[in-house]
């Protein structure tokens, strides 16, 4: 994977984050808690994920992911930049990556979806508002 250039401080790696970094971003991002349980059970089951890195602290500052069954449906899920490093096109870097795994993998009529909070980001991927054709729904479990 290609990243901007040799003097960039940051380093997209084609993996997922250890289930702490993970909790720790999404937290960092503001973004809903999940069980540790839970990213125990669930990071092992994504599809494709990258983790944005700071080279010189060597900390992970920002992830995305994909969920799915691998042929027919794919979601964009858990995408996170620390607060410290927005602003800087690292949101664009995972997404790219993200698209460019489904791209290559992905059979024609595949259904790519995700859950959107942040407006106009994801539109320019080409991302659609699913209403009025559908309605976005979810739930928590206890």
């Amino acid at each position: 994977m290609a990243d901007a250039d040799d003097t960039d401080p940051y380093h997209i790696r084609e993996e997922l984050p250890d289930p702490e970094t993970f909790a720790a971003l999404r937290e960092a991002a503001g973004m809903p808690p999940r069980s540790l349980e839970g990213v125990e059970r669930g990071l092992p089951n994504s599809l494709y994920g990258v983790v944005v890195v700071h080279e010189p602290t060597d900390e992970p500052v920002g992830m995305g992911r994909i969920v799915g069954d691998g042929g027919t449906v794919y979601q964009i899920s858990d995408m996170a930049v620390h607060p410290d490093h927005q602003r800087r096109g690292l949101g664009t870097r995972i997404m790219t990556a993200l698209e460019d795994y489904i791209n290559e993998t992905a059979p024609s009529q595949a259904y790519v979806n995700l859950i959107a909070d942040v407006d106009g980001f994801y539109e320019g991927f080409g991302y659609e508002p699913v209403r009025p054709d559908s309605k976005g729904l979810y739930r928590r479990t206890e």
